[in-house]
């Protein structure tokens, strides 16, 4: 059987990722234009562990022909024979499945809503929430892979998530819920019975400028993970597959809009794919 690593870019949009320099990425396959199922964190990753992947929107199918194709994709994975969406229910959990066929299952959080305390962290036999936001690299440093048992590695990665700050940048602080809880209790005031929320604050979200810096530094960000998927091959044994993709996408002013969640718009559902074995 394969390893397996399924590497989560939070926040990633696929223009930045497809801007990005990414040899190694490059290596791996070829870049794929996809679309999360969701637009934020918590339900897009509840996905992934369900056994699901960002999904292609073809047209003039059936639903349910997709989500064959999909779940059938699971035999040339992991390098079973016999893979369906039969092997997911009734638990419809993709590390439930994986400890069933003898993997050890491990998950590497960077977003405090997917923490150990959540129901992610079903079904890993080691799951935890990384103490820095940006610690891919202490991700790859842990990884080991032995002869015992093949390995699957989910990795949640901040680096690509706002704020976008690797090293003491000196970016825009634009305040919200972004994946996680930053400062949205400055914004609201309690008046006797009932809420409201200050706008002042929100005026800075459309500064042209600021908005076009935080969208260049994200795909700065793409290119550090990149040097680190470098890493990250050189230690992964021959017989491992990988897949890279992002829970949902960010904006960055367009139409009015900034960061993801509460927002329906292409470029917050548009995400980067890309799978195959270590190079």
């Amino acid at each position: 059987m394969n390893h397996l690593i399924f590497i989560v870019m939070d926040s990633c949009r696929y223009d930045a990722a497809l801007a990005a320099n990414t040899p190694n990425l490059d290596r791996l396959g070829a870049l794929q234009r996809r679309f999360s199922f969701a637009s934020w964190t918590s339900p897009s990753h509840y996905t992934f562990l369900m056994g699901m992947t960002p999904h292609t929107s073809p047209p003039g199918v059936f639903a349910s022909e997709v989500y064959k194709k999909d779940f059938a994709l699971w035999i040339e994975r992991l390098g079973v024979p016999d893979m369906s969406f039969r092997n997911f229910v009734p638990f419809l959990s993709l590390p439930k499945v994986l400890k069933g066929l003898g993997y050890r299952t491990v998950g590497r959080v960077s977003m405090p809503v997917l923490n150990p305390f959540t129901t992610f962290s079903a079904h890993f036999d080691d799951y935890k929430l990384m103490d820095n936001h940006n610690d891919f690299a202490g991700m790859v440093d842990a990884m080991t892979f032995g002869d015992d048992a093949p390995q699957f590695y989910f990795l949640n990665l901040g680096e690509t998530h706002y704020p976008y700050m690797l090293s003491g940048e000196d970016l825009p602080i634009l305040h919200g819920v972004n994946g996680v809880f930053k400062n949205l209790d400055d914004m609201v005031t309690h008046v006797g019975d009932h809420t409201e929320v200050r706008t002042e604050l929100a005026d800075r979200f459309f500064n042209r400028e600021q908005l076009d810096q935080l969208r260049q530094q994200q795909i700065v960000c793409v290119e550090y993970v990149d040097r680190q998927l470098g890493r990250l091959f050189e230690k992964t044994p021959p017989n491992t597959h990988v897949i890279v993709t992002a829970d949902h996408g960010e904006l960055f002013g367009e139409d009015g809009f900034f960061g993801h969640g509460p927002i329906m718009h292409e470029k917050v559902f548009e995400v980067p794919f890309v799978e195959g074995k270590v190079p």
